[in-house]
């Protein structure tokens, strides 16, 4: 299978967790799947804790998951903790759309009844919180921890040693421990880099018995699971009803007419 993964970085602005998120998912991807990972390429990859930011990158993360379905992808991985444009995403692809955040939670909850986070700073608290209220799951939240970086490029000099990486180590491991201490069984950091750069330290645990889930690992063998379970289902996996409902073939002309080329999979009725 082919899955692409999208992230929301730069490549060039985060080198380094560029090449640890490639070794990573080398690692844990089964024998047969394929990766190829795709980032920001045309406005932003650098700021997405701002709600504004995060919206003009959205519009790219849209464009791709229509062109990785038509490149004949088996699904789309959004590897960035704010799940931008998941809803959208899945209104126009047959193909599975799954998101870092919300993978992770529901494999927290299926870990230990209770999780923990860790946040970024402040502004991504808030950000982070609302996908755990509308995931439903803010009443398995047992903490929200958060550690101090205002500026997230930061986080690429952890990859390499020195004093970045050892402050910022050091504020994950306590802001776990502040989360088991508050009663997490299963600890998530709650920014993709974050994931990897934890990971990446050998950092599996916040106290013993509480494990920290390595969500990057999650999204890919759900990302698995999900291909596989459509193709045992009849070609069917995400719901048309409601919320993920496309328009109906008599509407598409009229859409496309004033949106353009939206809904590709959508055939217009005959009439």
């Amino acid at each position: 299978m082919k899955l692409w993964y999208q992230s929301l970085t730069r490549a060039s602005a985060w080198p380094e967790y560029n090449r640890v998120l490639r070794r990573t998912l080398d690692r844990v991807a089964d024998p047969g799947t394929e990766i190829v990972v795709h980032g920001i390429a045309k406005r932003g990859g650098v700021g997405d804790q701002y709600r504004s930011l995060e919206f003009v990158e959205t519009i790219e993360v849209l464009e791709n998951v229509a062109r990785a379905e038509a490149e004949g992808y088996d699904a789309v991985l959004l590897g960035n903790v704010a799940d931008p444009g998941l809803r959208e995403a899945r209104e126009i692809a047959d193909i599975p759309v799954l998101g870092l955040c919300e993978t992770s939670l529901h494999v927290a909850c299926l870990m230990g009844a209770s999780f923990g986070l860790v946040g970024s700073n402040e502004k991504h608290r808030a950000r982070i919180l609302e996908n755990v209220v509308r995931y439903r799951l803010e009443h398995r939240l047992a903490a929200f921890e958060r550690m101090t970086l205002e500026r997230l490029p930061d986080l690429d000099l952890a990859f390499t040693e020195g004093a970045v990486r050892t402050r910022i180590l050091g504020e994950f491991r306590a802001a776990a421990e502040a989360c088991a201490a508050a009663g997490a069984e299963v600890v998530i950091p709650a920014v993709g880099v974050v994931m990897a750069l934890v990971a990446e330290a050998g950092i599996d645990e916040a106290r013993p018995g509480t494990p920290i889930l390595n969500g990057i690992v999650a999204l890919v063998k759900m990302g698995e699971t999900a291909v596989r379970m459509r193709r045992l289902m009849g070609g069917r996996f995400t719901s048309r009803r409601a919320a993920y409902a496309q328009p109906p073939a008599g509407l598409i002309r009229e859409l496309r007419h004033f949106y353009g080329p939206v809904f590709p999979r959508v055939a217009p009725s005959s009439s």
